[in-house]
């Protein structure tokens, strides 16, 4: 097996320490000799060892990418040795052999052949961006969480709010929660605080609001409310701080927009997760993979066990889903939303999502490697692609609901058929 690097150094991390190996050359000829040290996890220490393997002279660095224990030792190194963080898939060791000790030294050999392939690190500034992007996803989650934790509650006071408004927080559900808060119950009175389209609802919520609400519910209403309040400020105090960061990456969130259901959070995301650089990511189909929207490849002896999609980045997936479920319900027009319709009549609805969130990612690596703005096709592509199958498609659903079919082609027909 070819030797790439002669020493190599393979690093277990763990919350309060870590096994560090080093692979070097013994004293015989062709020999090598692995040597296992423990070191602290805190700052001086990740220090004192960054010194360590730079005397030692290795020329990888490999560790694994366990929870978020890898950060401080790769953060620090990153700019004095040439490290390495690998999928723990990747590098799995051999069972029954698998301690501390052991993966360590296992890491450490298959840097030194090269055997590995490093995760995907972007730089310090999208880092921030990314850590921003990620607590704003985590804050809206939470908020929405929050709505229905108050709608479940609103059941236990025989309040059916939410069974005759679409938004609990919209303008007039909240000032009627707000009017029960501060004890007013009679449900006209309450009803009569709609407002626009709401206003054609008052006799439905007059009897939705009619109910057993205490002062014990409002309590606990005004909690959830204050709760959804300091969230929703959270948001905004985030995308505001994500506005400032977002700066070097204007012309990038500005090409993303340009595809049909990507809105500007989901852009921010997309480049907060790819750090908007598809160097890293040799083709669409490699970038597909990375975020877990590809087929999975799972044969043995001819047969194909699973095709089910890897984990992938959570946040990218959700952002590309969002973007995706946008275009299913997009008016028609558009290549995606014809792509959309033609995979979930034959596949389902799920199956269709996961290959719209693959065409768009497979659009972005476009966009952002030969830096154009998204070219929609338009949504005839697949009758233009294949115009006599689509005819045939056409008869055959008629032919179905009873109807015999004579055609007559127009001027500008391609296809004849009678």
């Amino acid at each position: 097996m070819e030797l790439i690097h002669e020493r190599a150094a393979g690093i277990d991390i763990s919350k309060r320490d870590a096994k560090v190996a080093i692979r070097a050359p013994g004293k015989r000829k062709n020999s090598f000799v692995t040597t296992v040290t423990t070191w602290g996890a805190t700052t001086n220490a990740i220090l004192a060892l960054r010194e360590m393997l730079l005397d030692a002279g290795v020329t990888t660095v490999v560790m694994e990418a366990t929870s978020d224990y890898w950060r401080p030792f790769y953060y620090l190194f990153e700019d004095a040795l040439p490290v390495m963080l690998v999928n723990a898939k990747a590098a799995r060791n051999i069972p029954g052999r698998k301690t501390d000790v052991s993966d360590s030294a296992w890491l450490a050999q298959l840097g030194a052949h090269g055997l590995l392939r490093a995760s995907f690190v972007p730089a310090e500034p999208v880092r921030r961006l990314r850590d921003l992007t990620r607590a704003r996803t985590i804050a809206t989650q939470d908020r929405s969480r929050e709505g229905q934790r108050l709608e479940k509650f609103l059941e236990s006071s025989g309040i059916k709010l939410s069974a005759t408004v679409t938004d609990l927080m919209g303008v007039s559900a909240r000032a009627m929660l707000e009017a029960l808060v501060h004890g007013e119950r009679d449900p006209q009175k309450l009803a009569s605080l709609a407002r626009g389209v709401m206003k054609k609802k008052i006799p439905e919520l007059v009897e939705a609001l009619t109910g057993r609400f205490e002062e014990h519910h409002a309590f606990l209403v005004r909690m959830h409310l204050d709760r959804y309040d300091s969230l929703t400020a959270s948001i905004d105090s985030l995308t505001a701080r994500i506005e400032e960061a977002m700066l070097p990456f204007r012309t990038e969130r500005a090409l993303l927009e340009t595809i049909p259901g990507v809105s500007t959070l989901v852009a921010d995301v997309v480049i907060a997760e790819t750090g908007a650089d598809m160097a890293t990511f040799e083709t669409p189909g490699r970038l597909a993979s990375w975020a877990g929207v590809s087929p999975g490849a799972n044969e043995s002896a001819g047969r194909v066990k699973s095709t089910h999609t890897r984990h992938g980045d959570s946040y990218l997936k959700g952002a590309l889903g969002q973007a995706a479920l946008n275009i299913a319900r997009h008016p028609k027009g558009t290549y995606l939303g014809a792509r959309y319709r033609h995979i979930a009549a034959r596949r389902g609805r799920m199956k269709a999502i996961v290959a719209t969130e693959h065409a768009i990612l497979a659009a972005i690596w476009q966009m952002f490697t030969n830096g154009v703005i998204y070219d929609d096709v338009g949504e005839k592509f697949f009758i233009q692609q294949n115009p006599i199958k689509a005819k045939n498609n056409a008869i055959k659903r008629l032919h179905e609901l009873g109807y015999n079919v004579t055609l007559t082609p127009t001027p500008n027909a391609t296809d004849t058929a009678a």
